[in-house]
C-alpha cells in the first residue's frame, strides 16, 4: 500500500477511535487494529505520539481547521467573503455525526482534565482565534475595519457562531425557530461587520 494511503487510513481509523471514546479512551493499539494495522508500532512511522495524531487529524478532519491551514490567500480578501467562509467551516463540523461525538467527549474530558483541555486548546481553539487575530489585524491596516483590539473581535466572530453550534451539539431546543446556518451566517457577519465598519 502507498504511505499516502496507509497515512490516510490511519487518519481516519483515529478519527473514528477518538469519536467513539475520547482522546482518553482511544488508544494506539485500537487505532491500529481499527486501521487494519499488524503492529502498532506503524503509527510512529508516520506520527511522533497520540497527541501529535490527535491533531493531525483535528487538522485533516475539522473544516474550520482546513481552512485556517493556509492563511495567507486569505488575508487580503475583504471580511464579506472570508468571514462566511470560517463560520460556514466551523458551523458544517457539527454536520458530521462521527465529528459531534468526538467533540462532545473531548468537552467531557476536558472538564475533568485539564491537560485534555490544553491539547483541544492548543489544536484548535488557538489556531482559530490565531488565524481571525491576524486576518482581523491586516483588515484594519487595508482600511476595511476601524481601528479596534483584534483578541476581542476575534473571540467576538466565534462567540457569534456559538448558540448555533450549541443547537447542533446540546441544545435542539435552540434550533427550533428554525434559523439556518446560512441566515444564521449572514445576519451574524452584517450585525459584526456593521460593528466594525470604519469611521467617516
Amino acid at each position: 500500500m502507498e504511505e499516502v494511503d496507509r497515512r490516510g487510513q490511519i487518519l481516519d481509523a483515529a478519527f473514528e477511535e477518538f469519536s467513539e471514546k475520547g482522546f482518553k479512551g482511544a488508544t494506539i493499539k485500537s487505532i491500529a487494529r481499527a486501521a487494519g494495522l499488524q503492529s502498532p508500532a506503524l503509527i510512529y512511522w508516520y506520527f511522533p505520539d497520540k497527541e501529535a495524531l490527535f491533531r493531525e487529524v483535528l487538522g485533516s478532519k475539522i473544516p474550520v481547521l482546513r481552512t485556517v491551514r493556509e492563511p495567507t490567500g486569505l488575508l487580503d480578501q475583504p471580511p464579506d467573503r472570508v468571514l462566511p467562509t470560517i463560520a460556514r467551516g466551523y458551523l458544517s463540523t457539527f454536520d458530521d455525526p462521527a465529528a459531534q461525538r468526538m467533540v462532545r467527549l473531548i468537552m467531557g474530558e476536558a472538564i475533568r482534565r485539564p491537560e485534555i483541555a490544553q491539547l483541544f486548546g492548543s489544536a484548535v481553539i488557538k489556531r482559530v482565534l490565531g488565524f481571525l487575530k491576524r486576518y482581523m489585524a491586516r483588515q484594519v491596516e487595508l482600511g476595511r475595519l476601524r481601528p479596534h483590539d483584534v483578541r476581542s473581535s476575534a473571540r467576538a466572530f466565534i462567540g457569534m457562531l456559538l448558540p448555533q453550534a450549541g443547537g447542533k451539539l446540546f441544545f435542539p431546543a435552540i434550533r427550533e425557530d428554525g434559523l439556518t446556518d446560512e441566515e444564521h451566517i449572514e445576519n451574524a457577519v452584517n450585525l459584526f461587520l456593521e460593528g466594525l465598519r470604519p469611521e467617516g
